[in-house]
């Protein structure tokens, strides 16, 4: 029986030399994969009161939206600075391979909503962070993360564990 894990390809060298990049696309594109992978991110948190789910830039939507469906809640995108056309609040962050800025609507969580962050790959843990400290800063209450794949070498598990977060992949993988 195949696992999430066996639905993931690796490019090697991709987007620089050395780098082994996780391809969940692969994932996405098969049906029986896509759905165990929905299955498997929601599980834990069906029980659970959860007021909106929150996918992070870009492949963060995808789930996100597919998990929120099936939940029954709301669901709202964390975007890269300039893509949201209200009124936002914004976080620098630092990623793998530089800096950038992420923004939430200013009104897409009101406080003490409870919110389930959603996102593809969890490496160095700055996009988490950036979009944990968003909804935070609107009185959000974090359930949990939920990525499909973990990247435990870089560290970003224990950064959102140090921070007090339920932290809960699909798979892990060694190395970069």
């Amino acid at each position: 029986m195949k696992t999430v894990k066996d639905y993931i390809r690796t490019i090697v060298d991709f987007p620089h030399e050395g780098i082994l990049f996780r391809d969940v696309t692969t994932l996405f594109a098969d049906p029986k994969g896509f759905r165990m992978a929905i299955d498997q991110m929601l599980h834990p948190y069906a029980g659970e009161q959860i007021d909106k789910v929150v996918g992070l830039e870009a492949r963060g939507f995808i789930l996100g939206g597919a998990i929120a469906h099936q939940l029954g809640t709301g669901f709202v995108p964390i975007r890269k600075k300039g893509k949201l056309p209200a009124a936002t609040i914004s976080q620098q962050y630092t990623l793998e391979y530089g800096e950038a800025v992420m923004e939430l609507h200013e009104d897409a969580i009101s406080a003490g909503e409870r919110i389930l962050v959603v996102d593809d790959l969890l490496a160095t843990g700055g996009t988490a962070e950036a979009g944990i400290s968003l909804i935070e800063r609107l009185g959000g209450q974090i359930v949990g993360c939920s990525f499909i794949v973990d990247l435990p070498d870089l560290g970003g598990r224990v950064k959102l564990e140090k921070m007090g977060m339920n932290v809960r992949a699909l798979c892990a993988f060694d190395g970069l």
